[in-house]
């Protein structure tokens, strides 16, 4: 009996739970023998095998085909090869370079050796990110690292058409005005009227954006660097200034030297009293915009401003300003009579006796209204009834402008207009659009006043 229980035990066979796991080199011996390494790998070798078909194309060639490829699928073709990343490169042309390091190191010429646009704000910064006009000196980068890196861009891009910089200084810009003489657009972050001489050193500049920040109170930008501008930069189309200081005869020069001045936009700007008289001078001005000024000029002086106008303007706009001083409200009104376009856009004060003024437009085609509280439906009659020759008119966010109050004039002044977007009152538009949807009538359900 014991003997045939040991030979029982034997026999029976081990559960699986108890059976030990192959390790990984017994399974390679176990099973080499079904592998066949040679059949297995002979379709990979034959295809890595095929010769490059590029390589026979010309760049030109190739570049004619990379170029049909959409902007946003290019940057992957650089990734094949050297030369593709090397074709890739020559045909960026703009640039927003977030870090100083490549440009200082020669990378970002040597990889895009056709840039014509280059945005250089961002990695001026030493830290954080670039998100408000004031900038602190111990967030920019020094004057001389900019200089340098502003040095090599130019030595490697002549064909330079647009560059943005913060903190650079005269010479800086001087280098690059030497080195690239077609360019045609310059935005310049924290300058002053030394750097000014720089600026004046591009002949062909025609887009200039300043923004410029003050230092214990003492502004960067005067008339002096007002007159030192108007002097270089004698081609100028389109000028921006951004809490910029200067007075009247630094307007006037602008008026006088920049004769192709076609747009003038003036930010938060920190003018002397009766600055607003210099833009009479400039005789081919289209566009006038005002943004953000708490006040557009402090009142003195006006005189100046209601001997000239500019005859050839077409545009004003208004946005984010304060419009409580009638006086000068009246010598701006004054100085852009000849206005087709106005626009008035989240301006404070603007009352029904403030807007009166607007009788002195006599050639309005345009008026767009927006974000103007104070402005009610019977001062916005008595002004648009007295332009004869409205085309377009857009009410939007005027809540003290409501529809009940339109009268039978201004009814069949509307039928007349080319276009019209009435929508004064948010909630009365709101309500209109839900009509009939069942939607509005609910709410009272669940906001109710207790």
């Amino acid at each position: 009996m014991s003997f045939t229980g040991k030979k029982k035990k034997e026999s029976s066979p081990v559960t699986p739970l108890k059976k030990r796991r192959a390790s990984w080199s017994e399974l390679w011996l176990n099973h080499h023998h079904s592998l066949d390494f040679p059949s297995k790998l002979q379709p990979l070798t034959k295809t890595l095998s095929l010769p490059d078909l590029t390589l026979l194309l010309p760049d030109l060639t190739l570049l004619a085909i990379i170029t049909k490829v959409s902007s946003p699928h290019r940057k992957t073709l650089s990734l094949v090869c050297k030369r593709w990343l090397r074709l890739h490169g020559g045909l960026v042309r703009s640039l927003n370079v977030s870090g100083w390091g490549p440009l200082a190191s020669g990378r970002v010429v040597s990889r895009f050796p056709n840039l014509d646009s280059v945005d250089l704000v961002s990695a001026c910064l030493v830290r954080g990110s670039y998100q408000s006009l004031s900038f602190l000196e111990e967030s920019l980068l020094s004057l001389e690292t900019v200089d340098r890196g502003l040095r090599t861009l130019a030595s490697a891009c002549s064909s330079l058409r647009k560059l943005a910089v913060a903190n650079a200084s005269e010479l800086g810009l001087l280098s690059v005005a030497e080195a690239c003489s077609t360019l045609q657009e310059l935005e310049l972050h924290k300058c002053s009227d030394t750097v000014l001489l720089g600026v004046g050193a591009f002949e062909n500049l025609q887009i200039l954006r300043l923004v410029v920040g003050d230092v214990d109170g003492l502004m960067l930008v005067s008339d002096i660097g007002l007159m030192i501008l108007a002097q270089g930069c004698k081609r100028l189309v389109r000028l921006e200034l951004v809490g910029c200081g200067g007075g009247f005869n630094g307007v006037k020069e602008i008026g006088e030297c920049c004769q192709m001045l076609e747009e003038l936009t003036v930010c938060d700007h920190k003018m002397e009293p009766g600055w607003l008289g210099g833009i009479g001078y400039c005789e081919n001005l289209k566009t006038l915009r005002l943004v953000s000024c708490k006040k557009i000029d402090l009142g003195l002086g006006l005189g100046e401003c209601l001997s000239r106008s500019c005859p050839a303007l077409e545009r004003l706009h208004l946005e984010k300003c304060q419009l409580r001083d009638k006086d000068t409200v009246k010598a701006l009104f004054k100085v852009c009579e000849a206005a087709r376009e106005i626009v008035f856009k989240d301006c404070w004060g603007l009352d029904n006796d403030v807007f009166s003024l607007g009788i002195a437009f006599g050639r309005v085609k345009l008026l767009y209204v927006e974000g103007c509280s104070l402005l009610t439906t019977s001062g916005l009659e008595s002004v648009i009834l007295q332009w004869h020759e409205l085309e377009h008119l857009k009410v939007v966010s005027c809540k003290n402008v409501k529809d009940s109050e339109i009268s039978p004039l201004m009814s069949a002044l509307f039928s007349d207009l080319v276009e019209l977007q009435w929508r004064p009152d948010t909630r009365s538009h709101l309500f209109s659009s839900l009509a009939g949807a069942g939607i509005g009538g609910k709410g009272a359900k669940f906001f109710k006043k207790t």
